[in-house]
């Protein structure tokens, strides 16, 4: 199903319908502040498992993140953030970056790249915010590719329901997304390290 949800005053029954969705293992499609993301809560194995299927690659496992709903929860799955990655984290969210960031035991091992790392991200966007806060943990985010080979993200939710409809429980229409992808930036390290640049102002994180 296509759900309408507005980013400026996301409604309750909404929401309420796309949590409800997540607890019972389901599948969403949802806007981002960049391009929009297939995803699942992230303490069910068998809808992560779903979604590589739908993906058809098994590798994609290294390329999810988490979506957060702030940066208070962090060390829930993150090993200690050392404090200069911690304040570039603050100046660059909410917004399009995803942090790579040493994972802790507390990640299902499902979702741990061989490097043990998280990807986080709190997307300046109402909508995916609200629903992982009323969830009460992160949910799974990877990109959800165009088969196109000019275009490389579809912006068009109701395209994307065209495509997707059968595979996943809801696509949430939160209007046209973005075409660009979030700026991936590893902390690993110690220091920031840009390994992708996408939308976003790099100099935020200086």
């Amino acid at each position: 199903m296509i759900l309408k949800i507005y980013p400026e005053n996301p409604s309750q029954r909404a929401i309420d319908q796309v949590v409800k969705c997540l607890k019972e293992g389901g599948i969403i499609i949802y806007p981002t502040d960049t391009i929009y993301g297939i995803g699942c809560d992230i303490f069910k194995p068998r809808s992560v498992e779903r979604i590589t299927e739908i993906l058809g690659d098994k590798k994609k496992k290294n390329a999810m993140t988490f979506i957060c709903s702030g940066l208070s929860n962090l060390s829930d799955y993150t090993k200690p953030i050392p404090n200069n990655i911690f304040k570039a984290m603050k100046k660059g969210l909410p917004g399009p970056f995803t942090f790579i960031l040493e994972a802790n035991n507390n990640v299902p091992k499902l979702l741990q790249s061989n490097k043990k790392t998280v990807g986080i991200r709190v997307p300046d966007n109402n909508i995916i915010r609200e629903i992982v806060r009323q969830l009460g943990h992160p949910i799974l985010s990877t990109s959800v590719k165009d088969d196109d080979e000019v275009i490389e993200y579809t912006t068009d939710p109701e395209l994307i329901h065209e495509k997707y409809n059968r595979m996943v429980d809801i696509v949430i229409d939160g209007g046209y997304g973005d075409n660009v992808p979030s700026t991936v930036v590893d902390c690993t390290g110690g220091d920031i390290e840009i390994v992708r640049e996408g939308k976003g102002d790099i100099s935020l994180l200086q």
